[in-house]
């Protein structure tokens, strides 16, 4: 997630987003080398060797950008392995808004992403938001819908990046037990809605059911984990990311380990743990 809090001082709204970069997620090293650059914004990253596939969870526009230009740097779009879908080394940058901002502010920052990696970067850039899904890019992008900004194809060693303004969703899996991805494709397909998009992917030896909860209100961890579980034997969940704390509120404590939610994975507690870092305060 971005928040657009610069640094510890002054305030000026907030929005966030998650960078999923494709290419990223078996290199430690790597992963390491892009940790530090980003500093305290980094708020967390979760990375996984099958999807190749990393999620860097950000404060402020800045760490975007410096990641968007290092990433894009050290991989090949041409070499990359992965079940996830992708478009680009640098997939996916939505501007979120949070308590304190507005949809304009998040859709503002989105365009001054995109406008910097087209100009700068040399990558076409597709947008949604208002404008359209991320499914939506995903199913047509280079096929019958050309890119918001940047050169009308990909570029040879990025792709392309879908930078979005979008309210915050949940990034979820749910991996089964001694079940096959026809299984798992089976029952994403079954619980699939408008609040919750699914996939069923074989991911190394095991089926998951990945899922975007787009309004966690209506179907956060809890429904996803339970709508899953009624349909084949569940091994483990997995949060991508990390959740609003109403969304954890939502949930009985006693499940939180099970659906592999805690107050510490919470987007409120990453940024005022940032912040207190910021300022030099240990306790």
């Amino acid at each position: 997630f971005f928040s657009s809090r610069r640094r510890h001082t002054r305030y000026i709204g907030d929005w966030s987003s998650d960078v999923c970069s494709s290419d990223l997620g078996g290199n430690p090293s790597q992963l390491r080398e892009l940790s530090a650059e980003l500093g305290p914004d980094l708020l967390d990253l979760h990375s996984d060797p099958d999807h190749n596939r990393s999620v860097f969870t950000l404060a402020g526009e800045d760490p975007a950008r410096i990641l968007a230009k290092s990433a894009t740097a050290m991989f090949d779009i041409r070499e990359h392995h992965g079940v996830h879908p992708r478009v680009g080394i640098v997939d996916v940058v939505p501007f979120v808004a949070l308590d304190g901002s507005t949809c304009e502010d998040a859709i503002a920052a989105r365009d001054r992403f995109a406008h910097f990696a087209a100009n700068e970067l040399g990558i076409p850039c597709f947008l949604y938001g208002p404008e359209r899904t991320l499914p939506f890019i995903r199913k047509h992008a280079f096929v019958d819908l050309l890119p918001d900004l940047g050169p009308s194809s990909p570029h040879p060693r990025s792709g392309a990046i879908c930078v979005g303004a979008r309210p915050i969703l949940i990034a979820y899996n749910v991996w089964l037990k001694d079940q096959t991805v026809e299984t798992a494709k089976h029952i994403a397909k079954t619980i699939r809605t408008n609040e919750r998009r699914t996939l069923g992917l074989q991911v190394g030896e095991h089926a998951q059911v990945s899922m975007n909860l787009i309004d966690y209100e209506v179907t956060g961890p809890l429904e996803a984990y339970d709508a899953v579980a009624e349909l084949a034997p569940v091994d483990h969940a997995e949060l991508v990311g990390l959740v609003p704390a109403r969304a954890l509120a939502r949930i009985p404590r006693d499940r939180w380990t099970q659906l592999d939610l805690s107050g510490e994975k919470t987007i409120e507690w990453r940024l005022a743990e940032r912040n207190r870092r910021a300022s030099g305060v240990n306790d």
